[in-house]
């Protein structure tokens, strides 16, 4: 369904990046037309996307399938919490930054919502803010996969600015935390013999 509408979108989008360059007068004026139409169109499907979230996020606050550190709280009911999540999921980490940074402000202890902020920080590159969130994440839990996950997150930050023996130590602190997390032993080996890839956010999205 949704795959044959893009699919269509983007044909029209392709169409009018051709032609645009050339266009003139009335030619110019229907693909501005139909521009116009593409944005409508995208705007919407995104705001109808959004509402649908604060659906789902309302009805897990009310506890179905929440883990068990993600209860049903005040910030997860919030509607600046389920507009974060939506744009999360949407890949739209720079607006989804903008609301969660709203939560934390009213919530400083919402352990789900810093995770949330570092993990699109990091998305975005933005390595000092996601440091400085994973770093109070770790004394706001008794989850241990949770300080692991964001011990290994630190590590991989610090083995990004080349501070491996920085690294080295939250990797170490990752895997005593959680010996079941595979990610810290993989990244010790990288930090080790300098080969290989970085690993991270995978086990840390599976909470979210």
């Amino acid at each position: 369904m949704f795959q044959h509408l893009f699919a269509t979108m983007n044909e029209m989008l392709d169409e009018i990046i051709l032609h645009y360059p050339q266009a003139q007068d009335v030619s110019k004026q229907e693909l501005n037309q139909k521009l116009a139409l593409l944005r409508a169109l995208s705007d919407g499907i995104i705001e109808e996307w959004l509402l649908f979230e604060e659906k789902m996020g309302a009805f897990r606050a009310k506890g179905a399938g929440q883990k068990e550190w993600l209860e049903s709280s005040a910030e997860t009911r919030s509607e600046a919490f389920m507009r974060g999540q939506g744009y999360y999921r949407l890949f739209m980490f720079r607006q989804a930054i903008d609301a969660f940074e709203t939560v934390v402000s009213q919530f400083p202890d919402s352990i789900v919502s810093r995770i949330y902020l570092a993990m699109a920080y990091l998305q975005l590159g933005e390595s000092n803010d996601a440091y400085r969130h994973f770093q109070l994440i770790i004394p706001l839990t008794d989850n241990k996969k949770v300080k692991a996950i964001s011990y290994n997150a630190l590590g991989c930050i610090q083995a990004q600015r080349k501070n491996f023996e920085k690294a080295q130590e939250y990797f170490k602190l990752a895997h005593q935390t959680d010996p079941q997390l595979q990610e810290p032993l993989a990244n010790l080996k990288v930090c080790q013999y300098n080969d290989g890839t970085l690993q991270y956010g995978s086990e840390l999205t599976s909470f979210m």
